[in-house]
């Protein structure tokens, strides 16, 4: 899995700051795909070579009596016992208080390796002001400036370094993990309800019932499969002070260990913009996809009913062409077994190894048809690929300026490559090397 690393802390201590300079620093690298909607609520970034899902929190004050001020503390150490890693940030300025020890107990109670990053540190001349937080206990602070970057590179350093190890795909070889993703109340839980013939999970007309991934075994013709229940991904707006995004860290962990996501919409609403979210989400960590349309009972029988379905489809889908679809209802079962020839599908072209002579002799032909775009005197040429990697596959294009490939014409190659290596319903990725 992905490790997901939590960023707490008072109010305005700084880590909004410095999960952006993590998120837009020349060390971490973003993925950013045109047409995808982003949430910022969490990152998916590459930091010296590891991927890391990195997450910002609400401030965390011990003082307050609101009622929403305690949904935020009892929010946090949800987040805080989902986490592979916790950064707790403290001001620098302000000095030791009250606030920042209780956080620390909650760690502690947690039994969470975390790592004190003592912010608002300009230069290594201002470094005592951290020496007064070796009163927790910490075998170590990290005095830090997340506006300028000072000591930011030595705290990920150890924190990278104390990162649990990714699981090996090949101890569950053959099995196929399907992670059910969703708004709340599409109708997930109801839905794998529906496969398995039993109320195995729970199942609620009040969103957000799950609160954890939920995983159930689960065998149809002669295959294994595990699904993977999970809690609602609701809309941003709709998320009073962050009291909410934290129920959605399991539901994103749970991208990072499936092979593919059966994604639910509400046919009766369409494909609003949290649908195109968390297709988006699904999207950025390369996982295969079905789009499985509910409560497609409710509209079947009106012909303007699903001429809006099939226009909000095109509309907000549009940067996922190649994912198939499916209507079904987990309320009558209509169609849901056929859910697995789609799941099967997606995840014989997930899983392919293309030969190396099949793949340049499709590029050639592409490239033949399709020359690479021209810069005044600059040419692109590409010389040969091959295959790096499966799950999704990942291609090596070997090319003379790797600088020259535009987005446009990396999309028009993955277009391509689907069409000419019969991998039309899975996700594929491009890498582009120096000759």
């Amino acid at each position: 899995m992905t490790p997901v690393i939590v960023i707490v802390g008072r109010p305005n201590v700084g880590k909004s700051t410095l999960f952006n300079r993590l998120t837009r620093s020349r060390d971490a690298l973003v993925d950013d795909h045109p047409g995808v909607t982003r949430d910022r609520l969490y990152a998916s970034i590459t930091y010296d070579g590891v991927s890391l899902i990195l997450v910002d929190t609400g401030g965390f004050d011990d003082m307050d009596a609101d009622p929403l001020a305690k949904k935020v503390r009892e929010q946090i150490a949800t987040a805080i016992e989902q986490a592979d890693g916790v950064i707790c940030m403290v001001d620098g300025r302000q000095g030791l208080i009250p606030g920042d020890e209780e956080i620390i107990q909650v760690l502690r109670r947690k039994q969470k390796k975390f790592f004190l990053a003592v912010n608002k540190i300009d230069g290594p001349e201002h470094d005592h002001r951290a020496d007064e937080f070796y009163r927790f206990g910490v075998e170590a602070v990290y005095p830090i400036s997340a506006a300028h970057g000072y000591g930011v590179r030595a705290l990920m350093e150890d924190v990278l370094t104390h990162l649990p190890r990714a699981e090996s795909e090949t101890e569950d070889e053959g099995l196929i993990r399907v992670a059910v993703l969703g708004r709340p109340n599409v109708g997930k839980s109801s839905l794998i309800n529906r496969i398995l013939g039993s109320e195995r999970l729970l199942v609620s007309e009040m969103p957000g019932t799950t609160r954890d991934a939920v995983d159930t075994s689960f065998r149809y013709r002669d295959k294994q499969y595990v699904l993977i229940d999970t809690a609602g991904i609701r809309k941003k707006a709709k998320v009073r002070e962050k009291i909410e995004k934290f129920s959605m860290i399991k539901a994103l962990k749970s991208l990072s260990r499936c092979h593919v996501a059966a994604i639910l919409v509400d046919a009766s609403q369409g494909v609003l913009e949290q649908d195109a979210r968390i297709c988006g989400y699904a999207f950025e960590q390369g996982r295969g996809m079905v789009l499985a349309v509910n409560k497609w009972d409710l509209i079947k029988g009106d012909a303007q009913k699903r001429r809006e379905l099939n226009s909000s489809i095109e509309r907000k889908l549009q940067f996922i062409p190649f994912v198939p679809r499916l209507n079904l209802s987990a309320l009558t079962g209509e169609r849901v077994i056929k859910l697995f020839d789609k799941i099967d599908l997606v995840y014989e072209q997930f899983t392919r190894t293309i030969s190396t002579a099949g793949l340049n002799k499709a590029l050639e032909k592409i490239t033949r048809k399709h020359p690479p775009p021209r810069t005044g005197r600059r040419s692109l040429k590409v010389y040969y690929a091959t295959q790096t990697r499966t799950r999704p596959p990942t291609f090596m294009l070997f090319v003379n300026q790797p600088d020259m490939v535009h987005f446009s014409y990396e999309r028009f190659l993955i277009n391509q490559l689907r069409e000419h290596l019969g991998l039309d319903s899975a996700p594929i990725k491009l890498r582009f090397r120096k000759k």
